[in-house]
């Protein structure tokens, strides 16, 4: 059963990444969690995705309430565990808890230009691109 538990001092030393190849699209498990610090004040959530008691991946979102959304800062699966459908039902899930606190309608993400898996995973939730800054892509989803 896939779920999400917040990152605490129990459970974030797991050595979740990804591949060589993905290194460029994702940051790093301690980048990941250094924002969830920095962002602290607008309701940062740290999580790692489970199967069971299986850590297979780790997330970050938190409030941009000057944009009125939500944030879906980092999201990554574990290379030993990709192309499984973790991805999609980690994604679900955090969607489903962005809804069910209902601060702000809208969920902005980023994502860099060339993450052909991220783009389709992404569009795949309705998605769509809004702009560009640098070479991250900006796409936003209504809740």
């Amino acid at each position: 059963m896939i779920r999400l538990e917040s990152i605490d001092e129990t459970n974030w030393r797991y050595p979740l990444r990804v591949s060589d190849a993905q290194k460029a699209y994702v940051a790093s498990t301690t980048v990941l969690l250094a924002r969830a610090y920095a962002y602290r004040n607008l309701h940062s959530r740290a999580f790692l995705v489970r199967d069971g008691e299986t850590p297979v991946g780790m997330g970050l979102y938190y409030d941009c309430p000057e944009m009125g959304a939500y944030d879906l800062s980092q999201f990554f699966i574990d290379e030993r565990y990709q192309r499984r459908g973790y991805a999609k039902a980690a994604v679900r899930l955090v969607l489903d808890a962005m809804r069910q606190d209902g601060r702000y309608r809208r969920v902005l993400l980023c994502y860099i230009a060339g993450n052909t898996a991220a783009k389709a995973l992404y569009e795949s939730f309705g998605f769509v691109e809004t702009g560009r800054d640098g070479d991250e892509i900006v796409m936003e989803k209504t809740l």
